[in-house]
């Protein structure tokens, strides 16, 4: 079959996890700077293809920035790339099998975090603003972009997280299930421009767009901080709870207990006495 199923999904899953625990840490922040900075890039692309639709059709060009944000996870996906994001599901998948630890989880999410954040802020100093690919003509959709995902409570911010990584990591999920390139890219594609449409927040996009706002004197550090707090926890709760934890159960943990059903049944006799 060119596809994996479910139960295989989950398989992959946590050995991806472990295997991303395992990494070292040069290897991390190298990885963390480069998915960091795709996902800075994809948004960069969305706010310039946006901002090319007249104003009357101001609705499609959301559509169509939100159409080719995707390439971000793709780049991280197939070219190479550790994204918070994606290890918010990958990594606890590996926990909640016994396979890591909540050290090793810890370890991976700080590194990465740290990594992401110089990888996107690169984008938004040197590209946004040096180059003026966020200012100029573009800064009006920065601006609005980058206020509206500010101005949330930490509340709205929190559920906003949440609905973004759930449909993120079931694109990781579609992109563990399909064995060719074509496959995974067209897994990956639909569910991040569905949160990009939907305009969910994503911690590691925030970490370019409000920082691009802030180059520009339109924003604060602590509209970033206060922010980021609220959409880093979201976030981990979509990834780990409604789409890594929802599958171990459904599938590693279920399949744990046929097998060891299975294995009993298979006992001779006289060891069962």
């Amino acid at each position: 079959m060119s596809i994996n199923t479910p139960q295989q999904i989950a398989e992959i899953t946590v050995e991806a996890g472990v295997k991303k625990s395992c990494l070292p840490t040069l290897s991390i922040l190298v990885l963390g700077f480069l998915a960091g900075a795709f996902i800075a890039l994809g948004f960069l692309l969305d706010i310039h293809v946006s901002t090319m639709i007249p104003g009357p059709w101001a609705s499609l060009g959301n559509l169509l920035g939100a159409a080719v944000f995707p390439i971000g996870l793709i780049l991280t996906i197939l070219a190479g790339g550790e994204l918070l994001t994606g290890n918010m599901m990958t990594l606890p998948s590996a926990m909640f099998a016994g396979r890591i630890s909540v050290g090793a989880v810890a370890r991976n999410w700080i590194l990465v975090t740290f990594a992401n954040l110089v990888g996107a802020l690169f984008i938004a100093y040197f590209f946004g603003h040096v180059l003026g690919l966020t200012e100029g003509a573009f800064l009006a959709k920065t601006l609005a972009i980058a206020k509206a995902k500010a101005s949330a409570d930490f509340s709205q911010a929190f559920i906003s997280g949440i609905g973004c990584n759930w449909l993120v990591c079931l694109a990781v999920w579609l992109s563990y299930a399909s064995k060719d390139v074509t496959g995974k890219i067209l897994g990956m594609w639909f569910p991040i421009m569905a949160f990009v449409a939907i305009g969910f927040q994503h911690v590691v996009a925030n970490m370019f767009i409000i920082p691009a706002a802030i180059f520009a004197d339109a924003l604060t550090w602590v509209d970033f901080v206060e922010n980021f707090f609220a959409v880093f926890l979201g976030n981990a709760v979509g990834g780990a709870i409604f789409v890594g934890l929802a599958y171990y159960v459904s599938y590693s943990r279920s399949a744990q207990a046929t097998s060891d059903d299975a294995a009993s049944l298979e006992q001779p006799v006289s060891q069962k006495i």
